[in-house]
């Protein structure tokens, strides 16, 4: 495995010794489209080379934009075996975001899904002076677009091939240039300050990463694996490209966004990868399922969830689990758990990943104790997404597993992880300052998270340092777990906690408007807007239901003690979250001051304006006044 030290190196190899398995897989007007590994290298090869005979260099960038599609994870790997660089973005960012990742990246070209990525180009060309040709994979909607740096893929492979044949050899001279260090991938941190950061992974990132995860868990080449999670994602990146490459298994695109359940289901993957926002949605789907089924069926299911759910705890702590129990979950097999797998596309998952953000601790017992050998992976962007792993024996929600084997981790003075290994990147792109912030003189990747190494060995990640804090009374404060806690009910979408320095603990709530409007309408309760249903007392009383529940599960010091609901849900767009549903703190609570003015200060209601921003940069103003509301009754307010 020595020489295999580039991605494309790596493709060259399954080309050889998989040359007929399936590589990947899209889904296209209802019907799956294969290619195997011969396939994919002869496409890359194709469009590589048309890339040269357009002038591509090595150390140019190219980026991608839209969804998962075959063509995009191509023009990828295209560049990277010119010596290229990919730069996925966002296929759902705005404008501003977009201008200045592609001008920052001085991104020389940009492959599109479709006209509607082609459109946010044009509207930016002006602005992209370093630009010198757009592809675009689907040509519907494109015949009238005429200009002269504006090519189709087939045209750029078609030309490719006609520069092959002209120049035998040169594909595979170019890919034997490749070295470890030259720099595969910059993925923008979305970082919860700030502009984001062109973190640079190499070659020799992606490779070692890969040997060190296929040592920490089981990939089969006869694995299949559902590539939906944004490309600009570094988790999309090493499973769907990094992994997929290393290990030979298939990779599948669903058809688009809208379908990924009905694909997730159709396809039953043995590898799944979601952040917490997925997994907390999926389970609120089966919730309002759930709630919505005749009398009967909804006891049976409440029964056999509760008896999973105690076993599941049982087995967590190392404890046996009585006779009758383990009988019960039998039953529950047949019943419920085998057919609720079934209907979300997890029946042949072996395992499923969560990362990206901690899982609320009730939402990971659940999908464990249904049968889902759900596990928790710890990694940043900065360290080519990989630095601990749950084993399958040791899945628990309370950690973000052991270091994998080849990765070290300590833990600063302050409780801060530190990282050494193979993955961490090479540095942020045109950022040294920033670069030496993170990377001290020893190697060590300065996470920016707070943790520690429990007896176990396992690595337990507690929020964000900098988010760490203590109630006045000197009671530990970890918003991010008390958001967790409210976010596993199925009509809380999103939450952000409030208490550091303060007298107790206070939370701004974005109802998820889908089950509560469910809700709404089989009470007979009209609303018009988001605005409208969020507003609407009786709402209030069920989210201050919802609150005492998590609160029965809360520590009485850090219990919400009063709440507000949001007349809008928190939007990337309006740089509230970040891409990955990540809460940009500092933001908020500036936006939000007087919310939380009136939360210790004893207000009922606040006047609240907020900015909602639309995708090509406009704004619009939303006032509204808003109650604030005690969870039980009076508040000794600070």
């Amino acid at each position: 495995m020595a020489e295999l030290v580039t991605l494309p190196r790596l493709l060259g190899k399954n080309a050889r010794d998989l040359r007929g398995r399936p590589a990947i897989r899209e889904k296209d007007r209802g019907i799956w489209q294969t290619w195997t590994w011969g396939q994919y290298h002869a496409e890359v090869r194709a469009f590589a080379l048309g890339l040269a005979a357009l002038g591509f260099a090595r150390g140019e960038r190219l980026s991608v934009i839209g969804d998962n599609r075959p063509r995009l994870y191509w023009a990828q790997v295209a560049a990277q075996a010119l010596g290229g660089v990919s730069v996925p973005v966002y296929q759902d960012s705005i404008a501003k975001e977009l201008a200045f990742v592609w001008t920052h990246a001085e991104c020389a070209v940009i492959v599109a899904e479709d006209q509607e990525q082609v459109d946010k180009i044009l509207a930016l060309r002006d602005e992209l002076s370093g630009l010198r040709l757009v592809v675009y994979d689907d040509p519907r909607g494109m015949l009238h677009y005429r200009y002269d740096w504006l090519k189709s893929f087939e045209e750029v492979q078609e030309l490719g091939r006609k520069f092959g044949a002209e120049h035998p050899g040169r594909f595979e001279a170019e890919v034997e240039r490749g070295r470890p260090d030259d720099v595969a991938f910059i993925c923008y941190t979305s970082g919860t300050t700030g502009d984001p950061k062109g973190a640079m992974l190499t070659h020799g990132n992606a490779v070692e990463t890969a040997r060190i995860a296929a040592g920490a868990e089981e990939f089969r080449v006869d694995d299949d694996y559902l590539a939906y999670l944004p490309m600009a994602w570094v988790g999309d990146a090493f499973y769907t490209l990094i992994m997929s490459l290393y290990v030979g298994f298939a990779c599948n695109c669903p058809e688009s966004p809208e379908t990924v359940q009905r694909d997730l289901r159709e396809l039953g993957p043995t590898l799944v990868l979601a952040p917490p926002r997925i997994w907390e949605n999926i389970l609120t789907g089966v919730q309002v399922k759930a709630a919505d089924a005749p009398w009967l069926k909804r006891r049976v299911f409440e029964a056999f969830r509760a008896a999973a759910e105690r076993a599941e705890i049982l087995r967590g702590d190392g404890k046996p689990v009585p006779l009758g129990l383990r009988l019960a979950v039998a039953l529950g097999e047949v019943f419920v758990y085998g057919p609720v797998r079934d209907q979300l596309g997890l029946r042949r998952a072996r395992w499923a990943l969560t990362g990206g953000a901690p899982l609320g601790p009730d939402t990971f017992r659940f999908f464990r104790s249904i049968g889902v050998n759900l596990k928790q992976v710890y990694g940043s962007t900065e360290t080519t997404g990989l630095v601990s792993l749950q084993p399958s024996t040791e899945a628990n929600p309370t950690t973000a597993g052991r270091p994998c084997p080849g990765i070290d981790v300590r833990i600063a003075e302050r409780g801060e992880v530190l990282v050494r290994g193979a993955g961490i990147f090479k540095g942020y792109l045109k950022n040294e300052a920033a670069t030496r912030e993170v990377i001290d003189g020893e190697g060590w990747f300065h996470t920016g998270d707070a943790g520690f190494v429990d007896p176990r060995g396992h690595l337990v990640i507690i929020d964000r340092a900098k988010d760490v804090g203590a109630l006045a009374d000197g009671t530990p404060f970890a918003p991010q777990f008390i958001e967790n806690k409210l976010k596993f009910s199925p009509y809380v979408r999103e939450a952000v906690a409030f208490g550091g320095e303060r007298a107790f603990v206070a939370a701004m709530i974005a109802i998820d408007p889908n089950t509560v409007g469910n809700w709404a309408e089989r009470r007979g309760l009209p609303y018009t807007s988001y605005t409208d249903l969020s507003q609407k007392p009786e709402v209030r009383a069920l989210i201050r239901e919802e609150i005492r529940k998590c609160n029965a599960t809360l520590p009485d010091a850090t219990r919400v003690r009063r709440f507000l609901l949001l007349t809008k849900d928190l939007d990337a767009d309006d740089a509230e979250v970040t891409r990955t549903r990540k809460v940009r703190r500092r933001y908020v609570a500036e936006k939000y001051a007087a919310v939380v003015d009136a939360f210790y200060s004893g207000g009922d209601a606040v006047e609240l304006t907020t900015m909602i921003t639309y995708e090509d940069g406009r704004q619009a103003a939303l006032r509204s006044r808003v109650r604030v509301e005690d969870v039980e009754g009076a508040v000794a307010h600070a």
